[in-house]
């Protein structure tokens, strides 16, 4: 109970210590790194006192210190899944989906009766489950990586798709009459118009992807893979109860996944730094 009661004190501390950088040094780079830091360092201090003050069973909740150790000392086998999961499996696949539903919304917004038709059909594929699909794209595409690219660009595409369209269809009517009065026809408005106003929602639905393409990469390692990836080891590690390396590959997947959004996001800020959402007072 001690090492409990130690955890609820650190957690008042960690409180304390944010409350007082935003008062202290308000919305700064330093303050928006510290801040989060501060807030992660307290949880993970929180769980292992209180894990190990209330004595709760390894199968149910490992400790913090477990997980890192495991992280450490299986980092070769961690590292292979990751190669095999988020880079194999999820970017080809996110490449593959972004690639294919940027072009196919170009052609929907050309051509009006694609629009029609696409839209409803996003929606009715964005409802099907992924465990069902997931089977059958593993049994279409073997066993290997290429049956989760698969499902990641099933995943991926119409959400792109859709926000795609969306943005497309953004601009003003004044701003496409001002384009018609320089004499642009359909390309030249699409080009210096319509693609620079849409990039908010492309990355909208780029960075919404980046999670799906993850999570359906690991998905689909449970219905066959090869004795590599994620989803695999998560598999297996719950039928041997070794819940520290099934804590371990969760860890691995938060930080690829928090890393690929990460680097979308980047990209955003580089591309749209005029949109407002960019600026900062």
């Amino acid at each position: 109970m001690t090492l409990a009661l130690l955890g609820l004190v650190i957690w008042a501390a960690g409180f304390a210590l944010n409350v007082w950088l935003a008062r202290r040094y308000g919305d700064t780079p330093a303050t928006r790194f510290a801040v989060p830091a501060v807030f992660g360092l307290t949880v993970l201090a929180v769980w292992e006192c209180l894990v190990r003050g209330l004595e709760v069973p390894l199968v149910i909740l490992p400790p913090p210190s477990i997980i890192a150790g495991t992280v450490a000392g299986s980092f070769g086998t961690l590292w292979g899944d990751f190669v095999q999961t988020a880079l194999k499996g999820a970017l080809s696949g996110y490449l593959i989906g972004a690639a294919a539903a940027f072009g196919t919304a170009i052609l929907a917004d050309r051509y009006d009766f694609l629009r029609r038709g696409l839209l409803p059909l996003g929606s009715f594929m964005a409802a099907l489950p992924i465990v069902g699909t997931a089977p059958i794209l593993v049994m279409w595409f073997g066993f290997d990586w290429q049956s989760k690219a698969a499902v990641v660009v099933v995943m991926v595409f119409f959400p792109i798709l859709v926000n795609t369209v969306a943005g497309l269809r953004d601009t003003s009517a004044m701003q496409r009459d001002l384009m018609r009065t320089y004499g642009a026809g359909y390309w030249p408005t699409l080009l210096k118009l319509r693609l620079p106003a849409a990039m908010p929602f492309v990355f909208n639905g780029l960075k919404i992807s980046t999670t799906l393409a993850l999570i359906g990469a690991i998905v689909a390692e449970f219905f066959g893979s090869p004795t590599l990836g994620m989803g695999f080891r998560i598999s297996t590690s719950v039928g041997q109860l070794a819940l520290d390396m099934v804590w371990a590959t969760i860890v691995v997947a938060a930080i690829a996944g928090t890393l690929f959004y990460g680097a979308v996001a980047l990209i955003e800020a580089r591309v749209t730094f005029w949109h407002p959402s960019q600026r900062r007072t």
